[in-house]
């Protein structure tokens, strides 16, 4: 009776580890575990909602790629000449990106050429923004019928609720904010412009979006945001410059042979 417990204990113990290995895993390919740390990791890279569809579409993607690598293997392809010369081209690569990035971060970006982009851009500020509304439909016979209705007394802002396409702004009866004339399209700037604050448009502007019925609510001289609060949205534009890189990795370039020992 001893025995047949113990020989029982034994396989519910066995149980218990094979569960909690499954539990570790996300899945296991011909006997190799992908670690469940592995799957958390790709579903957040995909940068979608965490819910079954998307964690069953990372684990194909995991599985797709263990199979992959587990067929170059059998097949000797990692051992090709020219797929090894590849590899490390791949590998030299993301090093030498990997370099750059942080030879940038950490001192590629300095305070002056923050500066220098702030003189540059903040001037793009100058002139006014409008506080402006718009109501935007497909046909010109269905705008003009809107600002006869308006004219009569009908509510701005409950017809752009009703009538306007544009789904960004309809359920805030129409209101886009302040803009600048810089940020719309020609033909809308060319009409809010000429409005003075309070009044529509009293016929419809046509755009490549559809039929427009304006209303410039207010206007005010456009002021530049302060140089602290762009200073992130200055360092990601001079990043993003392809000159600018090109420019810095030469000095990093120059930097490391100065301090290299080549022979």
């Amino acid at each position: 009776m001893l025995k047949l417990q113990s020989s029982f204990t034994i396989s519910l113990f066995a149980l218990f580890l094979s569960a909690n290995a499954v539990a570790q895993n996300a899945v296991i390919v011909n006997g190799k575990a992908i670690p469940k740390a592995q799957l958390d990791k790709l579903v957040e890279k995909m940068g979608k909602p965490d819910d079954p569809q998307v964690r069953d579409q990372a684990r194909e993607m995991l599985i797709t790629r263990e199979l992959i690598l587990q067929d170059a293997d059998k097949r000797g392809v990692i051992q090709k000449e020219a797929v090894r010369e590849q590899l490390e081209q791949a590998r030299v690569g993301v090093l030498v990106g990997a370099v750059f990035e942080d030879y940038v971060e950490r001192e590629g970006v300095t305070d002056a050429d923050l500066k220098a982009a702030y003189e540059n851009i903040k001037g793009e500020y100058a002139g006014k923004e409008y506080h402006v509304e718009h109501i935007l439909v497909d046909k010109e016979a269905d705008a003009k019928a809107i600002i006869v209705q308006l004219k009569a007394g009908a509510n701005f802002e409950d017809m752009a609720k009703a009538k306007s396409k544009d789904p960004g702004s309809a359920k805030n009866g129409g209101d886009l904010g302040w803009v600048s004339d810089k940020a719309l399209v020609p033909e809308f700037s060319k009409a809010m412009v000429q409005l003075k604050n309070g009044q529509i448009t009293d016929k419809p502007v046509k755009s490549q979006f559809g039929y427009h019925i304006i209303k410039t609510l207010d206007s005010r001289e456009a002021k530049a945001p302060s140089f602290d609060e762009m200073k992130d949205q200055l360092k990601q534009m001079i990043m993003s410059d392809q000159n600018w890189q090109k420019v810095k990795f030469s000095e990093m370039m120059q930097k490391l042979r100065a301090k290299a020992k080549i022979q």
